[in-house]
């Protein structure tokens, strides 16, 4: 779970550029650009980045309501494995996935990733987790997100290849799990897929 600073100047930065979107009174206007500027100054020492990087984070920073991000993670399971792919960026691996783009569903976006991270064309059976991501013990994070798991199932006999984004893509035991990129997937997100898949009556794990 991130710390409670991190959360404080998370909330901080999102009423500011709610408040710059709505506000018309210039004084007001001047007071929520102050609240961002000390968020962001917040953010960025806990962080030992520069506040420049934290601002280039929000891409969408006052540009209307204020609201989490949403990131979708798929996991397909064959005898007993997981897929995992590994990143470009850290050389870690996770469940394929990513932001999720507008103009697709959260299924389409899933059966996307795994096209474009791992090869392979997939049908999503089921969601079976909804996880915020700063109530969990996924590595801290400046920007707010919702995390949609999917269990899914593999389509045709296509083998499994790295993508752009990835430079790897394989199958593990989750006895067996390589090092994964804890800012997109925890254990935890793993062996819930495992017994999501295994329950007779599974249920969508939610914060």
């Amino acid at each position: 779970m991130e710390s409670l600073w991190l959360a404080h100047a998370k909330r901080l930065q999102a009423i500011a550029s709610t408040g710059l979107h709505f506000a018309r009174d210039p004084f007001d206007r001047e007071r929520y650009a102050e609240v961002a500027q000390i968020a962001n100054a917040m953010l960025a020492e806990l962080g030992s980045v520069p506040i420049a990087r934290i601002e280039g984070l929000v891409s969408d920073f006052a540009q209307g309501y204020a609201t989490p991000k949403v990131d979708v993670r798929g996991a397909v399971i064959e005898d007993g494995r997981v897929l995992l792919v590994r990143e470009r960026s850290d050389g870690r691996w996770t469940l394929p996935g990513g932001f999720a783009d507008v103009g697709l569903s959260a299924a389409q976006n899933i059966a996307k990733e795994m096209r474009e991270e791992a090869g392979i064309e997939v049908a999503v059976a089921g969601l079976y987790a909804v996880r915020h991501k700063a109530k969990r013990p996924y590595e801290p994070d400046a920007r707010d997100f919702y995390k949609l798991f999917f269990l899914c199932e593999r389509e045709s006999d296509a083998v499994a290849v790295a993508g752009h984004e990835t430079s790897g893509a394989d199958f593990f035991a989750p006895d067996a799990l390589p090092e994964l990129s804890l800012g997109r997937v925890t254990e935890a997100d793993i062996a819930a897929a495992f017994a999501y898949r295994g329950a007779a009556l599974p249920v969508t794990l939610f914060d």
